[in-house]
């Protein structure tokens, strides 16, 4: 119902926009040059660069400067908030990774990224079981961040609600060398060298980081140290291998959620349960990723990606709401991957196509171990020892063929196999030994119609699915020896989608797209007790909405950005859980914003080197649990950042400074979804600030 009414008042203004009249305005600047300055190149909609503007897919891209530019380089929710169609909450705290969700899916989740999954440079940061921490990224090297909604995002498999690419930066031509500093607010401190260039034919690039902070609230303390280094080998002229290695360690305390109480009275407080069971997480990660890219002839190439890694998490988690006992939860990861790809490009019936065909294979070997903790220390009680071993093996084709100058078609398929196993090594109260294994077939299709050389109007239909992670088949029941909950279903999705992309006169270009998905078996909490939480699935849920986002550069370096997310996400049927009873149809889905808004003003000036930029955001309220008894209230904040760059000679410096929440309000950054002790609410920051200074040297 909501795109019927909504659709052609959408067309019909877009077409308003984007007459001929104002097109020919431009006789200096062709269709061509005004893409490439306002329309992106992607790689991720169709594994092949294309321009954005002719896919028939909503897709938008984060610049270099909005990620690196007057930000702490931390967590993706610096950079994500001026996507529309993409939640990204910041905790104030870096125990866990940011709340990142799109259309909807992915904001329930308690632990990483679900729902959505996560690369870089074409190498997953997603686990087989659907589950993705973000938070090993680097983003002091991630040139741009590619960010794909709705039905297309199926051709990545399991857990597709859309795709999030971070892309790194090439080595310079020219070898260089650079260090900075930056403080802030909350004793904030990071420290980062660099080195790039090239050497005997081979392209390097070499960043070290150190964050350290307080935190905004009480016991959210963090260490992070972090490394990244990619080296590309230019083979021959037809052969290249990049390689990325990946580094990084980090302590954080948690400071866990509040109650409503608590979240109004004391922002920066903690409750008992983070003090007395000393709630906090120590991780270490190291992976390495190989693309290997060879070009055939003129019209075929193939591309090999294989990845290989490990990962140590200990964290200490509360178990009731007295805080006096607790558990650690200790995992010892090792996983591998491998994408192999083969791209075709040719003429069908005398009209071009583009064909990409491959196959993906990843596997997750988990050691865990849980034991009690009395106070916060261990008791030598163990609870649980066993081995998690998650894998994916699929199959994919994805095809563009421009059967008329004015319109072509998108199509693709890919059959996905997901097999989780559960080894008990415990063993005190029976084996809880399993496995379950679950297939899927995603097709999707897509077209483009291009209206005019200003406007392009598009469609697309797939089918999506969403398979348990293995926090969600942990426990079939709220006591510690329960079994797996291997009985749980994948959700699986229908998405509908269109969309206008236009070019209003010379310099402004505007997205507008419009979804509709529904979803059967959801994967919902059913009960938490004492920190052991039980899934079940809900029946049927929708999520209707439109996305929108505006970006003209004006004269005198002067530019505007505004995007505007709608998203109705609600229950479609009753369903019944243990610890709220009835949840009624039509109860809004906990962690979604009907409404958000981020809208941005910049200058430059360039003798000078002088750059700011005016922000604001706004989000509505949150509901907290299915019942949509308790809901985080709406809010709207500003931020301003200014900066400056000086040359001389080989050198350049550059300072910047931030202010977040310049009015200091009072507001809820996330949420914690269905908290079994009420704990749903995470302050997010006074008025705080931040200074950084980098100096550059270029040999």
């Amino acid at each position: 119902m909501f795109i019927r009414k909504t659709l052609p008042y959408a067309v019909l203004s877009a077409c308003a926009f984007a007459q001929p009249g104002m097109a020919a305005e431009t006789t200096d600047t062709g269709h061509e040059e005004r893409i490439s300055i306002l329309a992106p190149i992607v790689v991720t909609a169709t594994r092949q660069a294309q321009d954005s503007f002719d896919l028939p897919v909503a897709i938008d891209v984060v610049e270099k400067e909005n990620i690196q530019d007057g930000q702490a380089r931390m967590t993706l929710s610096e950079s994500l908030i001026r996507v529309p169609g993409i939640t990204a909450q910041n905790r104030t705290q870096m125990a866990q990774d940011p709340q990142i969700s799109t259309r909807g899916f992915g904001a329930r989740s308690s632990f990483g990224v679900r729902g959505v999954r996560v690369y870089v440079d074409g190498i997953p940061l997603t686990m087989p079981d659907g589950q993705g921490q973000p938070g090993i990224m680097d983003l002091g090297v991630v040139n741009n961040i590619e960010v794909m909604r709705g039905p297309f995002s199926a051709l990545y498999g399991n857990s597709s609600g859309g795709v999030i690419q971070m892309l790194t930066e090439d080595a310079p031509k020219t070898p260089e060398v650079s260090a900075g500093v930056m403080f802030g607010s909350y004793d904030t401190k990071q420290e980062n060298v660099r080195a790039a260039g090239n050497a005997d034919g081979m392209e390097y690039l070499i960043n070290y980081s150190q964050y350290s902070s307080d935190g905004y609230r009480d016991h959210s303390a963090n260490d992070k140290k972090q490394g990244t280094a990619k080296f590309k080998f230019n083979l021959n002229e037809d052969t290249k291998l990049t390689t990325l290695v990946n580094w990084f360690d980090q302590d954080a305390q948690d400071p866990l959620g509040l109650t409503r109480e608590q979240a109004f009275s004391n922002r920066k407080s903690v409750v008992n349960a983070a003090n007395n069971a000393n709630t906090k997480v120590s991780r270490s990660h190291t992976q390495v990723g190989f693309k290997l890219e060879h070009q055939l002839n003129a019209d075929n190439a193939l591309v090999l990606t294989s990845y290989v890694g490990s990962r140590e998490n200990q964290q200490y988690l509360p178990r009731n709401p007295l805080g006096t006992l607790g558990r650690i939860s200790e995992i010892s990861r090792e996983f591998w991957g491998t994408d192999a790809r083969w791209d075709n490009q040719g003429h069908l019936l005398g009209k071009p196509y583009a064909l990409s065909v491959g196959t993906t294979y990843g596997k997750m070997n988990d050691d865990r171990v849980d034991t009690n903790t009395a106070n916060g220390v261990s008791t030598g009680i163990l609870n649980r020892t066993e081995k998690n071993i998650a894998s994916n093996f699929d199959q994919y084709i994805q095809a563009r063929w421009s059967v008329l100058e004015s319109l072509d078609l998108h199509a693709g398929i890919r059959r996905t196999k997901v097999s989780l196993e559960v080894d008990d090594q415990l063993l005190t109260n029976g084996d809880s030994s399993g496995n379950v294994s679950y297939r899927k077939t995603t097709p999707v299709i897509g077209a483009i119609w291009k209206v005019t050389p200003t406007l392009n109007l598009y469609a697309n239909y797939g089918k999506g699915f969403e398979t348990p992670t293995f926090v969600e088949v942990a426990y079939a029941s709220t006591v510690i020896s329960s079994t797996p909950n291997l009985n749980l279903k994948p959700s699986e999705s229908r998405n509908f989608e269109v969309g206008a992309k236009a070019f209003l006169g010379d310099n402004t270009r505007a997205n507008l797209s419009l979804f509709k998905i529904m979803t059967d078996d959801e994967i919902v909490l059913a009960n938490t007790v004492n920190g052991i939480s039980v899934y079940t699935n809900a029946n049927k849920t929708s999520r209707n909405g439109a996305e929108l986002s505006v970006e003209s550069k004006l004269p005198h370096n002067f530019t505007l950005y505004g995007a505007y997310t709608l998203l109705n996400a609600k229950f479609d049927s009753d369903y019944t859980t243990v610890a709220n009873g009835l949840i009624a149809s039509g109860n809004v889905i906990p962690g979604t914003y009907h409404t958000q808004i981020y809208a941005e003003a910049a200058w430059k000036h360039i003798e000078s080197g002088f750059r700011t930029a005016f922000e604001a955001r706004h989000n509505s309220k949150a509901y907290v649990n299915d019942t949509n008894t308790d809901s985080a209230p709406s809010y709207t904040i500003f931020n301003v950042r200014a900066g400056f760059e000086q040359q001389l000679k080989s050198w350049r410096f550059s300072e910047f400074v931030r202010v977040e929440n310049i009015f200091d309000k009072d507001y809820i950054g996330s949420v914690r979804v269905n908290d079994g002790n009420s704990r749903f609410f995470e302050p997010a920051a006074g008025r705080n600030w931040l200074l950084g200074l980098n100096a550059n040297y270029r040999f």
